[in-house]
């Protein structure tokens, strides 16, 4: 079985006990960590997760693991964290998130446009750029990413 192959059945048997915590598994991935494996899971929700949640989650998945033993005999060391915001946006459900947070948004033929995220519905999202407004079809994105900031946007 390879790597990928591993990762989309971890996937698929952690969806349904992630929803049932109410929580989206956002990504699975496995790396190989010398002689161990790291299983990372990414899970989120509308208004972010808490620790204690985190916390659930990772009891959670634990347990299905040594349930459906879908990771084999060999160590690893399984790691639950939110999201992130280094992670691409990719669903419209992580734009929704990150309304009122400044995004860098790369379109097809255009220079990347930065903005902030204030709002955004199943087809695409809102943007204010410099004071104009912008929609841009997620159809039309090729990468979208919230951008750090060290100052707190104040709300007008």
């Amino acid at each position: 079985m390879t790597a990928s192959d591993t990762r989309d059945r971890l996937a698929e048997e952690l969806v349904a006990p992630m929803l049932a915590l109410g929580l989206d598994l956002e990504a699975v991935d496995v790396s190989a960590a010398g002689k161990r494996r790291v299983l990372r899971v990414a899970v989120d929700k509308d208004g972010g997760v808490t620790m204690d949640e985190i916390a659930e989650a990772t009891r959670e998945v634990s347990r299905v693991l040594d349930e459906r033993d879908l990771m084999g005999e060999r160590a690893y060391t399984l790691e639950v964290s939110s999201r992130g915001v280094d992670r691409p946006l990719t669903l419209p459900r992580h734009w929704r998130r990150n309304v009122g947070r400044l995004v860098k948004v790369t379109l097809p033929g255009e220079e990347d446009v930065t903005g902030r995220l204030v709002g955004a519905d199943e087809q695409g999202a809102d943007l204010d750029v410099g004071g104009t407004a912008r929609r841009v079809g997620f159809d039309e994105v090729t990468k979208a990413k919230v951008q750090i900031e060290f100052t707190k946007h104040e709300e007008s």
